[in-house]
């Protein structure tokens, strides 16, 4: 287990490194973020005029639900493969540009709408267990479901680009990898979102003491602060999906070629998946 802990560690910094090499993959996450927002704000209106989940998830919620989850799901899933596209070429030691990313996604636009479709479909199920009102266990279950879907999943965008297969190929593809690779897709997964997760903490708590201080010096300042502290809390949710987007692309690409890319010459992971 050391060894896996060892080896996700050392596949996430290199996946940074690549990051850093290449800061104009940082772009994907921030155009989908704005999409996501538009998406968001257009089912929010009728939301809140119809009251749509004011009864729970009966037959109309379901169905609009269904429809927000497959519009953001394939906004979402869009700009990933755009991002993934785009790290497989800086791992192939090309230079890739926006251009070449959404290009890529544009050519795969059936099977990620295919796969939006598919992930809507288990975003509502889950979710409806998740908001069960009177039962415990399986508002856990629908968690636990979730967390597990998350990780069978994980690959599949890199499949959806990298391959010319359907989506249901893609997610069965994305399963038998999981069987390879979980501990290190586990690891991954959680170590990255652990570690954002306390530093954004740790920044967040800082901004409200200091936005605080800085209100009783003056209201301006205080604003000027607060705002300071909202925009790197922005950017590391940028640099967070950015990270994730290149360490499935690097995950993908060690459990099926076993390339070792430039960035990653150092680590010595020629045979990181190796089947056990």
């Amino acid at each position: 287990m050391f060894e896996k802990f060892s080896r996700s560690w050392g596949l996430v910094k290199a996946s940074a490194a690549v990051l850093r090499s290449d800061k104009e993959l940082m772009l994907f996450p921030v155009i989908s973020g704005v999409a996501t927002l538009v998406v968001l704000a257009t089912f929010l209106i009728p939301i809140s005029l119809f009251g749509i989940f004011a009864e729970g998830w009966g037959a109309g919620a379901v169905v609009f639900g269904f429809l927000f989850y497959f519009c953001q799901y394939s906004v979402v899933i869009f700009f990933n493969s755009a991002l993934v596209s785009a790290a497989m070429i800086r791992l192939d030691g090309g230079d890739p540009t926006l251009a070449d990313g959404f290009n890529a996604a544009k050519r795969r636009i059936p099977a990620i709408l295919g796969y939006a479709a598919i992930a809507a479909t288990v975003g509502v199920l889950l979710q409806s267990l998740k908001n069960h009102r009177n039962n415990f266990i399986v508002r856990l279950i629908g968690s636990g479901l979730g967390a597990a879907w998350t990780l069978a999943t994980f690959l599949v965008v890199p499949v959806l680009v990298s391959r010319d297969v359907g989506p249901i190929d893609a997610l069965k593809e994305s399963v038998a990898l999981l069987k390879r690779t979980w501990g290190e897709n586990a690891i991954g997964n959680i170590g990255i979102g652990a570690a954002f997760g306390l530093i954004t903490f740790v920044v967040a708590l800082a901004g409200i003491g200091l936005t605080i201080l800085a209100a009783q010096a003056w209201l301006g300042l205080a604003f000027l602060v607060g705002g300071l502290f909202l925009i790197a809390l922005l950017l590391m949710g940028v640099f967070q999906a950015a990270l994730s987007g290149v360490y499935s692309a690097v995950l993908y690409r060690y459990a099926v070629s076993h390339e070792t890319p430039e960035a990653f010459r150092d680590l010595q992971l020629d045979h990181a998946f190796d089947r056990r």
